[in-house]
């Protein structure tokens, strides 16, 4: 039943959405032993002219230009030579880059690596995040620093000194508010093996 219905609406929606002019009235042929041909009537059928294209309007599109330049830089180097490794349990040493990274906005800042710290197979990378005194706007940015580490695969965890900006991206790394409060949350027994 309800189908009857949905189509009698789409016919009727057909039917009044379109022009419809009568040229010829129908006629039926005569009914004689002699019988001629009838005539069906023809319409002329109009309906809405759709044009397809595009038009030019004013519209905010986000644009990104980051221009990268490749410079021969002094960048920071730790050889790691682990102790008592006679049976190999640490693996081969490999080179590898340690890179923390954040995205701020509003204010522009620096973030650099103060101190790597280590515990067992576990390595603490500190870095400390500070905003200068230069305005972005509502613009945003990616600050980074690295150091390249040749050790054999240890656990690398990154911890960044300072707030943690309002942006998606920094959730990747852990932030604390200062130096004492990330001493208290790593607790004791850790080496530093690089300080800047």
């Amino acid at each position: 039943m309800m189908k009857r219905i949905l189509c009698f609406l789409l016919i009727g929606t057909l039917v009044v959405s379109c022009d419809i002019n009568q040229k010829k009235e129908a006629e039926l042929p005569e009914v004689d032993v002699d019988v001629e041909e009838g005539q069906l009537p023809t319409f002329d059928v109009e309906w809405a002219d759709v044009n397809v294209g595009t038009t030019t309007k004013k519209v905010e599109i986000p644009k990104v230009v980051i221009v990268m330049e490749e410079e021969e830089i002094e960048v920071p180097y730790i050889d790691v030579d682990m102790p008592n490794d006679s049976d190999d349990k640490y693996g081969e040493k490999e080179e590898r880059t340690l890179m923390v990274e954040a995205e701020v906005s509003g204010m522009e800042h620096d973030i650099e690596i103060k101190e790597i710290w280590a515990k067992g197979n576990n390595l603490y990378v500190i870095s400390e995040l500070e905003a200068t005194d230069q305005s972005i706007d509502d613009k945003k940015m990616r600050v980074s620093d690295q150091i390249t580490l040749n050790a054999p695969d240890l656990n690398v965890k990154h911890y960044i000194i300072g707030e943690r900006p309002d942006r998606v991206f920094n959730t990747q790394h852990r932030y604390f508010k200062s130096m004492e409060d990330l001493k208290s949350a790593l607790g004791d027994g850790y080496t530093s093996i690089y300080s800047d």
